[in-house]
This record gives C-alpha cells, structure tokens and sequence, in this order.
C-alpha cells in the first residue's frame, strides 16, 4: 500500500511540475500567456491530491486544515486559469494580474505542502 501512495505522491508532483513549469516558460519567453498545459497539470495535481487526502492507514490522522487550505487554494487557481483564459480569448492576452497570481498560489500550494507538517 505504501508503494501505491509513493506513486500516487510521485504522480502529484508532476502534476505540479507541469503547471509551474509551463508557467516559468510563459514568464521566461515574456508572452504571459495561460495555456492548455497550465489546466492539464492543475487537473493531474488536483485529483492525485484528492486521492492522497484519503486516510491510507488508521495509524496516520489526516490533516484536514492543510487539506482544506490546499484544496481552496487549488479551487482559486482554476477560476483565475478559467477567468485569465476567457479575457485571453478576447484581447488575445492574459491580464497580469491573472498570469501572476497563477504562478504565486501555485508556488504558495507547493510550500505548503512541503513547509506545513
């Protein structure tokens, strides 16, 4: 079973890779652009997310503030993608605003898991 969860982590990182990488090419070719790529990855860490906040032994309590807090974050970096997406698509650029958020929160979710015990 530990080996399954490990994949599963494994799964959920790249799931993060994909996004903050696909934003760090945006951010260095200097277009700010949200793409298909950023919603792929936030979908692939989100559900890998979802499958670890599952209690995988009765030995380990779940932390189900961090679980929250990382659940809403998750939830406010699909609408900006959504949003950001839907003005791209009208003025043929993402606001800023939007594409930085983006990048922050994502790094933010990942801090937390790392940092919050």
């Amino acid at each position: 079973m530990e080996i399954l969860r490990h994949i599963v982590v494994l799964v959920h990182l790249v799931g993060f890779a994909i996004l903050f990488g696909a934003w760090v090419v945006e951010l260095a070719t200097r277009r700010y652009q949200l793409t298909r790529l950023m919603n792929g990855g936030l979908a692939i860490a989100g559900v890998a997310g979802l499958i670890l906040a599952a209690p995988w032994s009765f030995a380990d309590e779940p932390n189900y503030v961090k679980i929250g807090v990382k659940l809403v974050i998750l939830i406010v970096i699909g609408a900006l993608l959504g949003i950001g997406a839907g003005r791209q698509r009208k003025s043929g650029s993402a606001p800023r605003a939007i594409f930085w958020l983006v990048g922050i929160l994502t790094l933010a979710n990942a801090a937390i898991a790392v940092i919050w015990r």
